[in-house]
Parts: structure tokens; C-alpha cells; sequence
């Protein structure tokens, strides 16, 4: 299956000369339909709507996944400073810069966080950031002993073939500066979905011989790759920052004082830490067969999820963002009321779909899936649309079929649609707190303090669109 975006969406055109990649640039995506709305507000509206929505690149240090888990310095900055506004965190991941900014004007997305340049040039696209580093480009090359490959002058770089995008900003830099010294190397536009990350591997490889790269990048993926020399300077210090829409003006005076706060200015220093500088835990991370950079894995139990997910007619991937969701997928797991297991399963539950405390791993898949097609068996009878019904079947799982009818109940007394999830019958699980509510007739469970199950059935929708996007 190809790569999606998440939640999949995109799109808007732009004048060629404007579009400036972050690490590489495809100049052409296919569009998807959105099920998310667009919103063009600034942060009121967003804390209103509890949601902040960020676009970056699967690379290693703006946003990947390991063992299911989302890692990367711009997501983990973000995802700090939506927790510190009490707001939830949609990731959608391009592979294109040109398709973030297009996105970005549209309305599609708040930010842009991926290793990104703020340049003179960018300047008409967005509004940046405070910096939140500074690092300068460089040549990307094999060490050799060969004085005719090797390039430690700008004059042994005449004629040579390196590979940078067109629209990129290692390309003007290298141009720039190659024209200051006289030089004419041959600048190659890479073809397909080359990050910059990948260049540096196909240098490693053989394959190509020379690329530009962010200084920070480049040595970190030399420890990858020994072999590799990351000595010669393409331009100096620019400064790296997130972008947003030019109207966006409280969202980039909440961001500016967020990065500026000097609590957090310790935190920039400690992730910059912990992707830059900490390279044998970063190395393991995206070297991992557990990776979504370079691993095809989730978790250690993807074939078990695999085979169980068919008899419940699931895409694999979102079981196992519910069972990322339950145990983050440790089959030890326990929690205080004495759900276990993978799929943290009540005793009873357990008991009633055959199995016991002891079998924690695939018997324990095995037991869930049961209880989840029992579910979906229930559910069939009330949501006809399958897509739809599944969020009936994840709140109940969650919290039990019961509190959710109720909320079905409250939902035909308000005027909400009690066939739709969203806005609907997830609200109406919210009221079921309040006393007015939970003495309705029809309402037979009683009190519900719901905002759980509400979160639950977003956050497992949401990491099952960041495992379709980045695993197959």
C-alpha cells in the first residue's frame, strides 16, 4: 500500500519559485478527500475547538514512530506546547513542503514543524517563529583519499554532480555560493520522494556522491554512516523555526512565548539533546525493525494482530492502535480495576470470551477480538454504516455499551443525530455527568464522568491514521 497522509488530505498552487522544500520536494501529490473541516482561525478558535493540527515529514528528527509510539524533536516540542494549552495533537505527515505550505494557506493545518529554514525567501509563504536553533548547511560526501572525489575547496567541486532539490535551500545556498568562488557544479534535482535523509543514505551507499544537508542532520546520520564526511560548509548559520499562516497572529504570540519562556528554553535544550547529540538512543530508535524510517514493524505482535484483525473485517492497523491505546503493548500490563493483558481485559470479559489472567499475548488478542465482534454484532442493529459503527464499538469497548446507548437516549432528546459519532452522541456522553442529563427518561446507566471514552475513541482514530500513513 502507498504512503498516505494523515487523516488524508491536501492541496492549493503556488508560484514554483516559492515552493521551498525542507528536506525534499515530489512535486506532486494525490489528493484525498478530508473528513477534517478546514479552519482557517486563529488561537481562540483553536482552543475552542481543542485541537491543534501540525504538518511535518516522517524523518528522524521532525516526526516517526517507534514501537507505535510518535517520537521526533518537532513533534515532541509540539506536543508539549499543545499539552501545555490542554489541547490534542493531530499529526498529518507530507513528504512535501510544497503540499505543507499549500495546506497551510488553505487552512488544513496550524503549523508546520519539520527541521524548517526560516529564509528570506519563505517570507511571503508564512509567518516564523522565534528560532528554535541555528545550524548552517553542508557538503555530504564519502572520506576518500582520492584528492579528485575528495572536496575540501570549492575548486574541486567544479563539474561535480550534486544532488539537491531545485526548490530547496540547500540549492541557493550551494548555487550562491559556488557562484562567489567561481565554481560550476552540476546540480542535480532528485526525482521521487528523496528527503534529504535519504540522499545522505544513498551517499553512504555509493549511489550518488555528493548532497547538501542541515550541519545537525548531517552528523547525526553520519553516525549512522561512518563513512561518511560532513567537514565543508555551504553557507553559514540559519536560524530553524515553525511557520504558520501570516493571519495567524495569536497562534505565533502564544508559540513565540512558549519557545522564549525560559522553563521551556530548557526543554528546547534537552530534546535537542535527546535527537541531536544523543546518537547511539536515536540510532537504535530509527535503526530499529520497529521504525517507521526503516523498519516494517509496529510492534512484536504484529502478525498476531493481523491474523485476529481478519475475523473481525478490520484494518489491521487500527487494532493495533487500540491495543497501542490499552497497553501501549505490553502484555504485563495492569491496571488498577484489574484489566490485563494486551488488550487490558476485565477478568469476566476474559473469563466469558475463554480465557484467564494467565494468557496474556495472543490468547489475549484472541479473547478481545471476540468481545470486539460481539460488540460490532450489537452495534449493527442500531449504526448501519460501518465506519461510523466502529466508533460506537471503540466507546463501548472503553466504557460499555450501556453508558454509550445512553447517550444515544440524550442525543434523540437534544435534536442530535444518535447514528453519528461525532458531535453527536459523543457529546451527549459528555453530559452524562450532569444530573439534568442522567435523570432522562430512556437513561438507564445513571452517572458517567465520560470525558475518557470521548478521548478514547479520538485518540485511537487518530494513531490509527498516523499507522496508515507510515506503515503498510
Amino acid at each position: 500500500m502507498k504512503k498516505k497522509v494523515l487523516q488524508l488530505s491536501f492541496f492549493l498552487v503556488f508560484s514554483a519559485g516559492w515552493l521551498l522544500s525542507c528536506n525534499s520536494t515530489p512535486k506532486e501529490q494525490k489528493k484525498e478527500p478530508s473528513p477534517t473541516p478546514s479552519f482557517s482561525e486563529d488561537f481562540d478558535a483553536i482552543r475552542q475547538r481543542g485541537k491543534l493540527v501540525v504538518l511535518t515529514e516522517n524523518t528522524s528528527v521532525s516526526f516517526y514512530l517507534y514501537r507505535g509510539q510518535g517520537m521526533g524533536y518537532d513533534y515532541e516540542l509540539i506536543r508539549n506546547f499543545a499539552r501545555d494549552h490542554e489541547l490534542t495533537l493531530e499529526v498529518k505527515v507530507l513528504d512535501d513542503l510544497n503540499a505543507m505550505f499549500e495546506r497551510l494557506a488553505q487552512g488544513d493545518g496550524d503549523i508546520i514543524a519539520c527541521n524548517l529554514n526560516a529564509t528570506h525567501e519563505r517570507e511571503p509563504l508564512a509567518a516564523f517563529t522565534a528560532p528554535l536553533f541555528s545550524t548552517r548547511q553542508v557538503l555530504v560526501q564519502r572520506k576518500s583519499e582520492d584528492s579528485l572525489a575528495f572536496v575540501s575547496d570549492w575548486r574541486h567541486l567544479n563539474g561535480k554532480e550534486v544532488y539537491v532539490h531545485t526548490i530547496s535551500t540547500g540549492h541557493a545556498n550551494l548555487e550562491a555560493a559556488a557562484a562567489l568562488h567561481g565554481v560550476k557544479p552540476s546540480i542535480i534535482d532528485p526525482s521521487g520522494n528523496l528527503s534529504s535523509e535519504k540522499l545522505i543514505r544513498l551517499v553512504a551507499e555509493g549511489q550518488i556522491d555528493y548532497t547538501v544537508a542541515d550541519e545537525n542532520l548531517a552528523r547525526l546520520n553520519a553516525t549512522y554512516y561512518p563513512n561518511l564526511d560532513i567537514s565543508f560548509p555551504i553557507s553559514e548559520a540559519q536560524d530553524v523555526a515553525w511557520a504558520v499562516r501570516h493571519d495567524a497572529d495569536t497562534l505565533l504570540a502564544e508559540l513565540n512565548a512558549w519557545i522564549l519562556n525560559p522553563q521551556n528554553q530548557r526543554r528546547l535544550k534537552y530534546t535537542y539533546h535527546k535527537y541531536f547529540e544523543s546518537v547511539k538512543s536515536q540510532q537504535a530508535r530509527v535503526q530499529s525493525a520497529y521504525s517507521s524510517l526503516d523498519g516494517k514493524r509496529i510492534s512484536e505482535y504484529d502478525d498476531a494482530i493481523q491474523r485476529n484483525s481478519r475475523s473481525l473485517q478490520w484494518d489491521w492497523r487500527l487494532l493495533a492502535a487500540l491495543i497501542y491505546e490499552e497497553s501501549r503493548f505490553n502484555p504485563e500490563a495492569r491496571s488498577w480495576a484489574g484489566a490485563f493483558g494486551l488488550m487490558q481485559l476485565m477478568p469476566a470479559t476474559a473469563e466469558r470470551f475463554g480465557i484467564d489472567t494467565t494468557q496474556l499475548r495472543e490468547a489475549n488478542i484472541k479473547a478481545g477480538v471476540a468481545y470486539l465482534r460481539y460488540l460490532d454484532r450489537y452495534w449493527k442493529k442500531h449504526i448501519e454504516d460501518p465506519d461510523e459503527r466502529i466508533n460506537f464499538i471503540l466507546a463501548s469497548y472503553n466504557v460499555g455499551p450501556g453508558h454509550v446507548q445512553d447517550a444515544r437516549a440524550i442525543a434523540m432528546q437534544i435534536g442530535k443525530d444518535p447514528k453519528l459519532w461525532f458531535n453527536n452522541v459523543a457529546d451527549c456522553l459528555l453530559l452524562k455527568a450532569d444530573p439534568e442529563y442522567y435523570h432522562l427518561d430512556g437513561v438507564r446507566h445513571g452517572y458517567c464522568r465520560c470525558t475518557g471514552p470521548v478521548h478514547y475513541v479520538s485518540d485511537v482514530q487518530r494513531k490509527f491514521a498516523e499507522y496508515r500513513a507510515l506503515h503498510e
